[in-house]
């Protein structure tokens, strides 16, 4: 008569490794890589939530809007307020979220004429990108999300 093999311990002790290979690369990737999916100044923003909310708020209240074109390889914000009229002397900044790095990298923006600001963009900046825009002037402060297909 022979003897039935149990496979069933073979099969529980590649479960282990395998739960055990997969900790390991798991530990390895999170002490390596670091957070992929939150925003690295996320408790600075927390704590100036209501200093935060405060410029949004002065921001809408003056109706500021943002029309965005691409020009050759030349990124062009226009800002205006309700009443049409261009705003002067705000502080642009782009915020890029680049594949090659880990966080974002901020490109201030320059006023090339009344309410147009301006960014020119490097040959290395192509495919699909995320991009936070961000105006403030007087305590007003707009921020728009952007993807950009270059």
């Amino acid at each position: 008569m022979a003897a039935k093999k149990n496979f069933y311990p073979l099969l529980i002790l590649l479960l282990l490794v395998s739960f055990i290979c997969f900790s390991v690369w798991s530990a390895m990737r999170a002490a390596n890589l670091g957070p992929q999916v939150t925003d690295p100044d996320y408790y600075s923003k927390g704590l100036k939530y209501s200093s935060t909310l405060v410029e949004k708020r002065a921001a809408m209240v003056l109706g500021w809007t943002v029309s965005t074109r691409l020009v050759g390889r030349t990124l062009q914000f226009s800002l205006s307020n309700k009443q049409g009229q261009p705003v002067r002397a705000a502080k642009g900044a782009l915020f890029m979220y680049l594949p090659e790095s880990e966080s974002s990298i901020r490109f201030p923006l320059q006023e090339v004429d009344a309410g147009l600001y301006q960014l020119n963009l490097t040959t290395n900046m192509t495919g699909e990108m995320t991009a936070r825009l961000e105006f403030e002037r007087d305590g007003a402060r707009l921020n728009r999300q952007l993807l950009l297909n270059l």
